[in-house]
């Protein structure tokens, strides 16, 4: 495994990262979830993101579960808050203190620390000051509840206000989770040059383009049966976007670039997003603790210049620029 630092802040992280998005609490059995992490801190992965929303608030307990007995010293432990959680009531979700600070507790609680490395706003809230989210963070900091302070699908502007903001209150806003992949790029021309500026790192969930991007996906054909493009819960919304006969087909073109590398489809995606230098970390979830074992053979890949040249050229219009994508796909209010 290859460590990277979490923007430019002090921590160390694995720059492949377990994430337990779908999977958790919902697409797979307990014992299995626990299978996958222990496969994960096998392979050397130390750092574990998960969030509240997941399988309401279940995949944390799952998370918390799987960790026990785990010296704590030795894992970055990421969650976040944003999205309802519990029985939806009107203050049970977004970015105001009162949820802030109840939700930090019950987090903490589910994952049995004292403390995580790393909470995230889940979203922008639109309905509640950012001086009052942020002053609720650095109270948190503050309490020894969270070391670093992250965000997730912030555009540019409100990225850089968040972190004038953590500046004058004297805490860490130090990291960004978007969606990043080969078809996924809305990150590069705003996102990405405003955090290297401020020091901020980017650590980007599904990299395999919710799977598309192993090359499971045929055009023309039904997904295979139990993949997330049937996940009714969830997983099918999620994919469906790409899930057209010229993305599968531009996908499938992809073999001969991995086959060159050595590399199976999904290595060479997670690979592919860790060339971007902004990037400290991957996001791989799994059903299946062979699946980490794959996914972890991306770390420390060094893609050539003509094959990622190559790879543009196979993808060629399918791919997603467009930075107004990140508002667009924002809730514009919380939701109910």
């Amino acid at each position: 495994m290859e460590f990277r630092y979490l923007g430019s802040s002090g921590l160390k992280i694995s720059e492949i990262t377990y994430g337990n998005w779908l999977t958790h609490g919902s697409q797979v059995e307990n014992d299995i979830a626990t299978q996958c992490v222990h496969a994960a801190l096998d392979e050397g992965i130390t750092s574990f993101d998960t969030a509240d929303v997941y399988a309401n608030t279940k995949a944390e307990s799952v998370l918390g579960d799987a960790l026990k007995g785990q010296r704590r010293e030795s894992l970055e432990i990421f969650t976040k808050v944003y999205w309802p959680t519990g029985p939806r009531g009107h203050n049970d979700v977004g970015l105001s203190r009162k949820h802030i600070m109840e939700s930090i507790n019950g987090s903490l609680t589910r994952l049995q620390t004292d403390y995580v490395d790393l909470y995230q706003a889940h979203r922008y809230d639109t309905e509640t000051p950012l001086e009052e989210t942020m002053q609720a963070f650095a109270d948190i900091v503050r309490q020894g509840k969270a070391l670093y302070i992250g965000v997730s699908e912030w555009t540019a502007a409100q990225l850089r206000a968040g972190h004038a903001l953590s500046t004058e209150l004297g805490f860490s806003l130090i990291s960004s989770q978007p969606q990043y992949s080969m078809l996924w790029r809305v990150i590069e021309d705003e996102v990405v040059p405003t955090a290297r500026e401020l020091g901020v790192g980017q650590i980007v969930w599904s990299p395999v383009a919710q799977g598309v991007l192993t090359g499971k996906y045929k055009p023309g054909q039904a997904p295979p049966a139990g993949s997330r493009a049937t996940d009714l819960k969830g997983g099918a919304d999620m994919i469906s976007r790409f899930m057209n006969d010229d993305v599968l087909t531009r996908v499938q073109n992809l073999k001969p670039i991995a086959d060159d590398l050595n590399l199976s489809m999904a290595q060479l995606a997670v690979a592919w997003v860790l060339q971007n230098d902004n990037v400290s970390a991957a996001l791989v979830g799994a059903s299946r603790p062979e699946q980490v074992r794959e996914n972890v053979q991306a770390a420390g890949v060094k893609i050539p210049a003509e094959s990622m040249l190559a790879i543009d050229e196979v993808l060629g219009d399918v791919v997603e620029h467009d930075s107004a994508m990140t508002s667009a796909t924002a809730p514009q209010s919380r939701p109910a």
